[in-house]
């Protein structure tokens, strides 16, 4: 049972949502009651500027950048749509320059964008191989801009860690390359932020969203640099460079916090979920030896040179299991108490195996059996139980209910 009096339930799936802790909760509510539209001259709306503007220092002081480069959006698919296609018309207004050079195994925010700029605005998508741990090497890119000649790529857009597998991109390494050709660099840091050391990372523009670190939903950021421009999405008003609408002094407020909390006591969250990752991989493949972990090798953070990013974050365990599909074993052990992820999508009641996976290699029978466990350092050894007792006999009735796949 936990602390209200219900049934105990172990969640599992932080990658989608992180619920929003105490201290996050109270900095929201307080900045609820501000009276005033930030934008108005009078006292109440000078003062929700304040706390809005203090709420911006804050988080460009954590991404060492300055305020003016932090814009407030309504979500991370939002500044991924800010990042790519303003980024996009831009470089399109004074040449051609039709092609978008965008990673294979992205989010579909990226996916979406892109495909959208190639049906109405004539954009040409060059999707990028990543090998079979998920990761774009620099070499790859090099290949592709000499293929395409740098004078008529528009962008590069590359998502630092993917959201399934947890690999982490040679972001800063990727970025340089580019600049070198004179291409601007957009990264969706949704998967990263909170879990990996993303500043001071070279690229033009980077997306953020707060919910995934327990900060509201409909809350982000696209730190854009301040040499860089944009062509708005929307417009009226002018409240932001590059964005307009009222902005939401809460919402900023309770990202901030959020942001503050996620980078407290860095090195000591980072070792705990560091020995979470390996106790999780090490049970899981004693439950089931023919579970295959999916994305990068974890490497420990004592075993990192200074200065050196992991090549996987630290808060993610992916696996697929054979002879079964993911979403049977995801009903069953939601049934069992505990909240986990496919990364797969529904149609009709027919499973589509996740996009990712075949990014990586997978056959579409090997990609079915997609399962992802992502954890918060507030992960209780209780909600560690409930998922090792619950995932034995969740393994065994999903695969006497085996597997369809799309055609």
């Amino acid at each position: 049972m936990n602390g209200k009096g219900n049934k105990l339930r172990a969640y599992f799936d932080h990658a989608a949502t992180s619920p929003m802790p105490e201290e996050v909760l109270a900095a929201y509510t307080t900045a609820l009651r501000a009276v005033g539209n930030p934008a108005s001259q009078h006292a109440d709306g000078q003062r929700t500027r304040e706390i809005l503007e203090a709420a911006r220092e804050k988080l460009a002081r954590g991404m060492a950048v300055t305020p003016a480069e932090v814009i407030f959006t309504a979500g991370g698919t939002e500044a991924v749509n800010l990042g790519i296609k303003g980024l996009y018309w831009v470089r399109n207004k004074d040449a051609k320059r039709p092609v978008i050079l965008a990673a294979m195994a992205e989010h579909n925010a990226t996916i979406d964008t892109v495909e959208w700029l190639a049906k109405t605005q004539g954009a040409v998508v060059q999707w990028l191989p990543v090998d079979s741990r998920g990761y774009l090497s620099p070499e790859v890119l090099e290949q592709h801009i000499l293929q395409h000649g740098a004078a008529n790529i528009a962008l590069l857009t590359v998502m630092w860690v993917n959201n399934e597998i947890g690999t982490v991109q040679p972001v800063p390494e990727l970025a340089a390359l580019a600049k070198q050709h004179g291409i601007p660099t957009h990264t969706d840091a949704v998967a990263a932020l909170g879990h990996l050391d993303i500043r001071h990372s070279g690229v033009a523009a980077m997306s953020l969203s707060a919910h995934k670190i327990g900060g509201i939903v409909s809350s982000g950021a696209l730190i854009l640099a301040r040499d860089t421009q944009v062509e708005a999405l929307l417009h009226g008003g002018s409240q932001q460079r590059a964005r307009s609408g009222s902005q939401d002094a809460a919402a900023a407020t309770a990202f901030a916090a959020a942001f503050e909390l996620a980078h407290t006591q860095w090195d000591s969250k980072e070792k705990h979920l560091a020995q979470l990752q390996q106790r999780l991989i090490s049970e899981i493949k004693a439950i089931d030896p023919t579970a295959v972990l999916r994305g990068a090798t974890p490497v420990a953070p004592q075993q990192l040179q200074a200065g050196q990013r992991p090549p996987r974050v630290y808060n993610n365990v992916h696996f697929t299991f054979p002879g079964l599909q993911g979403d049977s074993l995801l009903f069953l052990l939601d049934m069992a108490g505990v909240s986990v992820s496919t990364g797969s999508a529904c149609s009709a009641g027919v499973i589509q195996v996740s996009h990712v996976m075949t990014a990586i290699g997978l056959s579409e029978q090997e990609a079915a059996g997609a399962i992802r466990f992502s954890y918060h350092d507030r992960t209780t050894e209780a909600e560690v139980q409930l998922l090792l007792e619950a995932l034995p006999a969740a393994l065994i009735a999903a695969r006497k209910a085996g597997y369809t796949v799309a055609g």
